[in-house]
């Protein structure tokens, strides 16, 4: 066979059409998921015909055999033809237009919105604090606004609210458990900036939203008060003598001065209706594995809960996690263990009892309420306490490979595993941080603290 000669025009053309073979066939891929290319960053959460990139989930994952039919056959043709043109071009155009192909299959592939993460396509700041999504808040049928109640009507108990408000952003800030959004309230903030710099908080409802119509995102938010008091002086407040006025939740405190969080009273004062300014979604720190047999324990302070709400409502609510013969996806088991003050601050036990009662071999749930509960020693129940009490079944769950931690909350929650763990893991002749560390490493520890 006569050898092949190209010149240079010809080199810049088959480069050209190798380009434009592999765009077509995008934009192809991209009509098929019924999405323009504006919106080609949000292809992806359709279910239904996969975009260039897209993962298709598998039978096995957590939620099922998602994903559409593979793309049409003249899909495929371009297919075929952009990968001949680009093979001839590899062929014949050496290292300078190798890596000319290179950059244009780079450039046509990246979409605005998306990251990978282990090798799965997760959405990723499709909105920023200088371009947010305005949503509105909706009435949440799935639990009240307010899901605390108050111990006594102390200062020192002024910030004992935790609300649950949810966003319609109509499909347009798709999210996967375990990530966090960012609002911006109007402001002043502590530096006087209007609007308020963004604060970001973790979702607290599955991908699907409470209403399992992709639609909607929630938060658990705490309400933050500190009220100055003789003993307790405040380094800075934004209510002075006379000016705190009630909240939402019917609570003020006219006779001292006052800090409210800015960002935190905003959410727990808004009514259904109101304009939202959502960013992100954002965080990768915390998301689930793909593993349906994966062991799953949760540690959570206070609001810290949120992210952990997110994992329940997969695995034992949401009917995306529905098995075909009535079981669910999730097959490994789910124990939770969650701190807080008080009886009246726990958060969502509604739901855990629920979860607890249908699947009783799956999920385990226990509380450590600080202030009301001692141990055997008479120590406070924190939850290093309560695990202390499960330690070797504890550590015998984390030795499976399978077997991930999740940790959320106030920091100082890792000494408290160190507390818990190390006696057991030097018994194995193993350093508690060593093992932790390896963890890490290995993916299986998980830890958002603030």
């Amino acid at each position: 066979m006569p050898a092949l000669v190209i010149n240079e025009s010809q080199i810049s053309e088959l480069a050209e059409a190798t380009c434009n073979a592999i765009k077509d066939l995008e934009q192809e891929n991209l009509i098929l998921a019924g999405k323009s290319e504006p919106e080609m960053s949000l292809a992806f959460v359709s279910g239904k015909v996969p975009a260039i990139g897209e993962v298709v989930l598998q039978p096995g994952s957590l939620r099922g055999s998602e994903g559409g039919p593979l793309p049409s056959s003249a899909s495929t043709g371009a297919q075929m033809v952009a990968s001949t043109l680009a093979v001839a071009v590899v062929a014949v155009l050496g290292a300078r237009v190798t890596k000319k192909s290179v950059t244009c299959r780079a450039t046509a592939v990246k979409k605005k919105g998306v990251r990978v993460v282990e090798g799965k396509e997760i959405p990723w700041n499709l909105f920023s604090p200088k371009a947010p999504y305005q949503g509105k808040v909706v009435k949440n049928k799935v639990q009240e606004h307010t899901i605390t109640k108050p111990n006594s009507d102390a200062p020192g108990d002024a910030n004992w609210e935790t609300a649950h408000v949810t966003f319609d952003h109509g499909g347009n800030v798709p999210y996967i458990e375990g990530q966090s959004i960012g609002i911006i309230a109007p402001g002043p903030d502590k530096k006087g900036e209007t609007p308020a710099k963004i604060r970001l908080y973790s979702i607290g409802s599955s991908a699907v939203g409470d209403f399992e119509d992709n639609k909607t995102v929630s938060l658990c938010v705490k309400r933050v008060v500190e009220v100055e008091e003789e003993k307790w002086p405040l380094k800075h407040s934004n209510r002075d003598l006379g000016e705190d006025k009630p909240d939402k939740a019917g609570t003020a405190f006219p006779n001292a001065k006052v800090y409210r969080g800015v960002c935190s009273n905003h959410i727990c004062d808004m009514n259904v209706g109101d304009d939202v300014l959502i960013t992100g979604p954002t965080g990768a720190e915390m998301l689930l594995p793909e593993d349906p047999s994966a062991n799953i324990i949760m540690l959570a302070t206070g609001t810290g809960i949120a992210p952990m709400r997110s994992y329940l409502r997969l695995l034992f609510n949401d009917k995306v996690g529905e098995a075909p013969d009535g079981t669910r996806n999730f097959k490994g088991v789910a124990w939770l263990f969650m701190g807080v003050p008080y009886s009246n601050s726990l958060l969502y036990d509604d739901e855990h009892t629920e979860y607890k009662t249908k699947y009783p071999d799956q999920f385990r749930f226990d509380y450590a309420i600080s202030r009301e509960q001692k141990n055997d020693a008479g120590q406070k129940m924190y939850i290093q306490t309560k695990m202390a009490e499960y330690t070797e079944e504890l550590w015998n769950l984390m030795q499976d490979s399978k077997t991930h931690v999740y940790m959320c909350g106030l920091k100082g929650m890792e000494q408290g595993m160190e507390e818990c763990f190390s006696e057991i893991a030097s018994k194995n002749n193993l350093v508690w941080k060593e093992f932790a560390k390896q963890m890490k490493k290995d993916k299986r520890y998980h830890v958002e603290v603030y």
